[in-house]
C-alpha cells in the first residue's frame, strides 16, 4: 500500500478537522433553528427559521460530512492507522457513513415539509406534524460526532482482531504449535 507523505497527511488532516468542525458548526446552527421555529417569539421569526432550515442547511452539511468521509478515507489507507485496522478508526468510519446516510434519507426528503409548513405559520393553520421530529436530527449528529472527536483524541480499544488467532500468540508460537 502507498502512504501519504508528512506534508500530504498533515495537509489531508487539517482539511479532516475543519471539515468535521464545520460538520458540527452546521449542526449547532441546525439545533438553533429548530429552537427558534420551535420556540420563538414571533410568528415571523419561527416561519423564518423553518424556511431557513429548509433551504441552507441539508447541502453544506452534507458536502462537509463528504469531505470528512473522503479526507477520513485517505488518512486511513494512507497512514499507520489503516481503515478497519484500529476499532477507534472503524468506528468513525461507520459513524460518517451512517450520518451521511440519514443526511441523505431521512433530513433531506422532508425539507421540503419543513419549509412549507415555515410559510404556512404566516398564513394560518399548518400541520406540526410536518416538524414534530426536527429535535433529532441535531440530537444523534452532535452525539456522533462528539463520539468521533473523543474517539479521534483517545484512541480507545487497540487492534480490530483478524482471524481466529489468539490475542498475544505470535506467528512463531503459531508455527511451532502446528509441528
Amino acid at each position: 500500500m502507498w502512504k501519504l507523505n508528512r506534508r500530504w497527511r498533515q495537509t489531508t488532516l487539517i482539511v479532516h478537522i475543519v471539515a468535521a468542525g464545520a460538520w458540527i458548526g452546521i449542526d449547532v446552527i441546525v439545533a438553533v433553528l429548530v429552537a427558534v421555529g420551535r420556540f420563538g417569539s414571533g410568528v415571523e421569526t419561527r416561519s423564518l427559521a423553518y424556511q431557513a432550515l429548509a433551504a441552507f442547511v441539508v447541502w453544506p452539511m452534507l458536502i462537509s460530512a463528504l469531505v470528512c468521509l473522503a479526507t477520513g478515507l485517505l488518512l486511513g489507507l494512507g497512514t499507520k492507522w489503516g481503515l478497519v485496522r484500529y476499532w477507534w478508526v472503524l468506528v468513525k468510519l461507520v459513524l460518517n457513513l451512517g450520518l451521511c446516510l440519514l443526511i441523505v434519507t431521512a433530513l433531506r426528503p422532508g425539507m421540503a415539509e419543513v419549509g412549507g409548513y415555515g410559510r404556512e405559520l404566516l398564513t394560518g393553520a399548518p400541520d406540526p406534524a410536518a416538524v414534530s421530529e426536527l429535535f433529532y436530527p441535531p440530537a444523534v449528529s452532535l452525539t456522533a460526532l462528539a463520539i468521533a472527536t473523543v474517539l479521534s483524541v483517545a484512541k480507545p480499544w487497540g487492534r480490530v482482531r483478524r482471524g481466529s488467532r489468539p490475542r498475544g500468540d505470535t506467528k512463531r508460537q503459531l508455527v511451532t504449535a502446528r509441528r
